[in-house]
């Protein structure tokens, strides 16, 4: 093995992947003298470490657990003219996570909630921020689950960890009343403490009759609402829209 191919092997080992496989277009021109070799390892350096981060992004988002991958930059503000984009580009500076504020995103299906909470959570993860994307019925259900297991504790530990939770189409199905009490549980475990993003198509108002537990609706907007932004959004569906054009 040459000293070429043990630069090469080095490299793999170190993980230096795409820096391994960019060197090759380097070797020629600093051999003819056409750029330095400092230049040279400047520009490989860069380019792996651009690399290493749009993976580590990659790896960050897939974690989240979006359904799909919806950035801010693709949503139409101007089919949704209630929906204010200075503010919505405020949230994407994270600003709201320095104060442990929550985003509750209210309107009819189609708006654009839920690609606003996606939006917001995959700036998140460009910011290294600990996200989670998880449907709300999907939450309860797991909540649910490590209840009957009693591993209820431990699992409550774990989405309260999160820096930023994205509990996405709260009242779209039926939620119990024993389950609106571990509902409750998780957004206690968090108050004051992380960020929470909520899209729902029920009323702050509804909340109570959606839950089937009047007390526990009012302990969760109590500590939802007092440091919240609340988004209504009321335009009409643009997958409707898009449907019929």
């Amino acid at each position: 093995m040459n000293q070429y191919q043990k630069l090469i092997t080095n490299l793999t080992k170190l993980n230096l992947n795409n820096m391994a496989a960019s060197i090759v277009d380097y070797r020629q021109p600093v051999n003819d003298h056409q750029i330095s070799f400092s230049e040279a390892l400047l520009e490989l350096t860069n380019k792996e470490l651009a690399y290493q981060q749009e993976e580590s992004l990659k790896r960050r988002i897939k974690r989240a657990r979006f359904p799909v991958v919806k950035t801010l930059g693709e949503f139409k503000y101007e089919f949704q003219p209630s929906i204010k984009r200075q503010q919505i580009e405020e949230f994407a500076t994270m600003s709201f996570l320095d104060n442990q504020e929550n985003i509750i995103f209210i309107g009819s299906p189609g708006v654009g909630k839920t690609h606003l909470s996606i939006g917001l959570g995959v700036e998140a993860c460009k910011q290294g921020v600990r996200t989670l994307f998880i449907n709300c019925h999907e939450l309860i259900l797991r909540l649910t689950a490590a209840q009957e297991k009693q591993h209820l504790e431990r699992v409550m530990r774990r989405y309260e960890r999160y820096d930023l939770l994205v509990i996405d189409e709260l009242g779209y199905l039926p939620i119990a009343a024993n389950e609106a009490n571990l509902l409750f549980q998780l957004i206690n475990g968090r108050y004051e403490r992380k960020s929470t993003i909520i899209t729902t198509n029920v009323p702050l108002s509804s909340w109570g009759t959606v839950l089937h537990n009047q007390a526990a609706a009012e302990a969760i907007l109590d500590r939802l609402v007092y440091h919240s932004h609340v988004i209504k959004i009321k335009g009409k569906s643009y997958r409707l829209a898009s449907a019929n054009s």
